[in-house]
């Protein structure tokens, strides 16, 4: 009994007991239906409820939906009788306050207000000799109050209004005897860096964010890092020290900046970056003053060398000739990158060596990609070093799937591996004192752990 159905699904289980017993009990249903039915020919009688007219009418429509998709409430809501006259003017408020917001032009956002042209054109040429038009961002909210109007056909007349020009500027408008003043109120402003430091555990991210550090923060941090150690190798005991530019108002308001510092201490790894002008060109450099190594050609897909550069017996035609690249053993599809910054010269289908991509890099290098399973860049196109430009293929004369890597100078193959552009700068004499007092004052601003993560997000 556990396992009966009454009512059995006869969609399933087609043929067997059950289903029959399950279509039996159906046909007795519908049989037990039709004989108890009065009958099709005998209709049911509802009750219909007489009409109303006149004072009961009017007290039906008054509490029917009618009334409430006007806007009324629920209930009794009876129609005007005679004695309701309706009014042959109305009263203004004596004062509107509002707000808008700017965008991009201070006259257009008042005037869409309804503040007057003459008014508009008064704050316009009050505000712009406090600051440059440039200074005003888009979406800085404009909180106006207008007067009373004599007559209703003017505007209102601008009694007062305020804006935060900038971010350490708050102006204010108002009508003085008759005439618009400007007064600015200058804001204090706390540009002390923030800084915050923690151990990085299973996850420098999440430890990051979750000592404080806003997460666009964070993310510059990793990215700086990375350009001198590998990220992942840093250990759980490592401790990471981040600093980025603050400003504080005194009304309570905090604006972050870019990173300032991005540093590795108490563990084998230990890192100090700052960033640093010359010539307009901001750089990071280490504590020694030493930058980042530029130029170097970067490995074109992760895999080994399978064939090196020189002559060799071809695999497919089967006699020796001048292999002039490199081979280098890798799944099919695994990303190809560009080798170096350059432009694409080529990209397409080139005989033996199937898709093919050229790159040209100036000072007369170059770089080809053959064999390729797919190119995701196309003629004349800017690429930069490390930009994934295709994928591993075995197309072409090719055995098995691989990348085949060419190297050119002077429009010559010459051995991919002989070829090393690494340059590294570094900063010397009155740069390297001015860059090292920098980050002097850098690692003296103390540890503080601001509630800037709510104010970012």
């Amino acid at each position: 009994m556990a396992d009966f159905e009454f009512a059995p699904d006869l969609g399933s289980r087609i043929g067997t007991l059950t289903w029959y017993r399950g279509a039996a009990t159906c046909v007795g249903l519908i049989t037990a239906t039709l004989l108890l039915a009065p009958g099709f020919e005998n209709p049911i009688y509802g009750t219909v409820p007489a009409p109303v007219s006149g004072a009961e009418f009017d007290a039906t429509q008054a509490q029917a939906i009618k009334p409430i998709g006007m806007g009324s409430g629920t209930g009794a809501r009876l129609a005007a009788t005679n004695l309701v006259a309706p009014l042959s003017d109305t009263p203004e408020r004596p004062i509107l306050e509002g707000s808008t917001k700017y965008t991009g032009s201070l006259l257009g956002s008042l005037l869409r207000s309804g503040v007057g042209k003459t008014d508009a054109n008064m704050v316009e040429q009050l505000v712009t000799k406090a600051v440059a038009s440039g200074d005003l961002q888009p979406g800085t909210l404009l909180d106006y109050t207008l007067g009373r109007r004599v007559d209703k056909s003017q505007p209102r007349p601008l009694e007062k209004l305020e804006m935060r020009a900038r971010f350490d500027l708050k102006l204010e408008v108002a009508r003085n005897g008759g005439a618009l003043d400007l007064k600015q109120i200058p804001i204090a402003i706390d540009r002390t860096p923030l800084r915050i430091q923690g151990t990085i555990g299973s996850s420098l991210y999440r430890s990051a964010r979750a000592a404080g550090a806003p997460a666009k923060a964070v993310e510059s941090y990793i990215r700086t890092l990375a350009t001198r150690t590998p990220v992942s190798r840093l250990g759980s005991d490592c401790r990471f020290d981040i600093i980025v530019g603050q400003a504080r108002a005194e009304t309570g308001e905090v604006q972050l900046g870019s990173l300032m510092y991005a540093g590795v201490s108490g563990c084998a790894s230990k890192v100090q970056l700052a960033p640093f002008e010359q010539g307009g060109k901001t750089t990071w450099f280490d504590g020694a003053g030493k930058g980042n190594s530029t130029g170097a050609m970067a490995m074109p897909a992760n895999g080994r060398f399978s064939s090196g550069f020189g002559m060799r017996r071809h695999p497919i035609l089967g006699y020796t000739r001048m292999h002039k690249g490199v081979d280098i053993a890798a799944p099919w599809g695994s990303p190809v990158f560009a080798a170096s910054d350059g432009v694409v010269q080529f990209a397409g289908r080139s005989s033996g060596y199937g898709n093919f991509i050229k790159v040209t890099h100036g000072n007369g290098y170059g770089t080809g990609y053959g064999h390729l399973s797919r190119i995701f860049v196309r003629n004349g196109e800017t690429v930069r070093r490390g930009q994934r430009i295709g994928a591993v293929g075995n197309t072409g004369l090719s055995t098995g799937p691989h990348l085949h890597y060419e190297l050119y100078r002077n429009g010559m193959a010459v051995n991919p591996r002989s070829v090393s552009f690494t340059s590294t700068q570094q900063l010397t004499g009155g740069d390297l004192g001015e860059f090292k007092a920098q980050l002097n004052r850098l690692l003296s601003v103390p540890v503080g752990h601001g509630a800037v993560k709510d104010a970012e997000d």
